[in-house]
């Protein structure tokens, strides 16, 4: 897949509808009562597509790890009463040939599946050429040329109706989210192929029910083309990830309560205000390059004043005290301490790497 093709959201034109598409159903499949109670609570909703587990990739042995192949018969059932099409996971071929013999519509590629390009490339090979929707979530790790690198492989075997899904990245640091969404990849990976659809998974980036709303509002805010939402009649007794998992009336309140945007607005009026805005942001982002070029010609200079005096690049008292400066006053700027971090630890970075190139020059 070199280039962008309209041909790509073809799948997903196919479906005429008046809102963004909706994946919803819970993360794991328990029981053939719950999975069928909570399709019919879904049928007469936005929701296009239902999803469950049936295969769940745990980090540790020990936990719910599906209820496998019986699960399938479950979701053909429900398929069958509701109407909705049926998703689920595949990690590997044995998963990919019961999906099929069990006509699942939809299957879509984890996390832990996408960082290993050979179980991509042996899923890809299971399902050459067929008709079904494929989509990928992102690594767990930010990396985009192994999230792109997935779907190039399933195009490549005659794979046609894919897509991809935004569920976060895994950190060691403490946030908000269960997963940081690093919006910025996503963005790219839209820029390179606006017609790939993309859909968000507010449920694994924010691991909590309470903040799916406000990512979900963020995703339609940057033109996400749907969400995937997981969905249970009985959330606090979920048998995993029971804290992200909305009731299907929950899920209904969050439906209108979202606001779609309108991707452009054809009024002259807005577009010279527009230009004029982003004439000002382009002016801004001119002097913070020409600041920060001023900040590295300073650590320069300290760079070639330890190497005099055979002092150590990394101070870390000194560094802590930036941080914590920096964190207030982008505070009273109206700056997330989120943002302070990433952008002051990569100019610490840069500042670091002028000094030791000094040092060691």
């Amino acid at each position: 897949m070199e280039k962008n093709s309209k041909e790509l959201r073809m799948w997903l034109d196919d479906f005429k509808l008046s809102h963004p598409l909706i994946i919803a159903g819970p993360c794991s499949a328990e029981t053939e009562e719950q999975v069928l109670k909570i399709a019919h609570e879904l049928k007469d909703s936005d929701v296009s597509i239902y999803r469950a587990g049936i295969w769940k990739p745990r980090t540790r042995p020990g936990s719910f790890e599906g209820v496998g192949t019986v699960g399938l018969k479950w979701l053909q059932k429900a398929k069958a009463e509701t109407g909705l099409l049926m998703a689920t996971e595949v990690a590997n071929v044995a998963h990919v040939q019961l999906a099929l013999e069990h006509d699942i519509d939809v299957l879509w590629i984890g996390a832990r599946t996408t960082v290993n390009p050979f179980a991509v490339q042996e899923i890809a090979d299971a399902l050459k050429n067929t008709d079904k929707i494929v989509l990928v979530k992102n690594p767990v790790n930010p990396d985009l040329a192994l999230w792109l690198g997935g779907i190039e492989r399933l195009y490549n075997a005659g794979i046609k109706k894919l897509g991809v899904i935004h569920r976060g990245f895994s950190t060691y640091e403490k946030t908000k989210y269960r997963n940081i969404p690093e919006w910025q990849l996503a963005i790219e990976l839209q820029n390179r192929f606006p017609d790939l659809p993309i859909i968000c998974d507010p449920s694994h980036i924010t691991g909590k029910r309470e903040m799916i709303q406000e990512v979900s509002q963020q995703a339609l805010d940057l033109n996400y083309d749907g969400l995937i939402i997981e969905t249970h009649n009985d959330p606090d007794n979920a048998w995993s990830d029971a804290e992200q998992q909305v009731t299907p009336e929950q899920l209904k309140e969050i439906f209108k309560n979202l606001k779609v945007r309108k991707e452009t607005e054809d009024g002259s009026d807005y577009n010279q205000r527009l230009d004029r805005l982003r004439l000002d942001i382009d002016e801004y982002d001119a002097k913070i390059l020409e600041i920060l070029g001023k900040r590295m010609k300073v650590a320069d200079k300290i760079g070639a004043l330890k190497k005099e005096k055979n002092v150590a690049v990394l101070q870390n008292k000194r560094w802590n005290e930036i941080l914590g400066k920096m964190i207030l006053e982008g505070e009273e700027k109206g700056l997330s301490e989120e943002f302070i971090l990433k952008i002051f630890k990569a100019i610490h970075q840069e500042s670091i790497s002028h000094q030791e190139k000094i040092i060691n020059g």
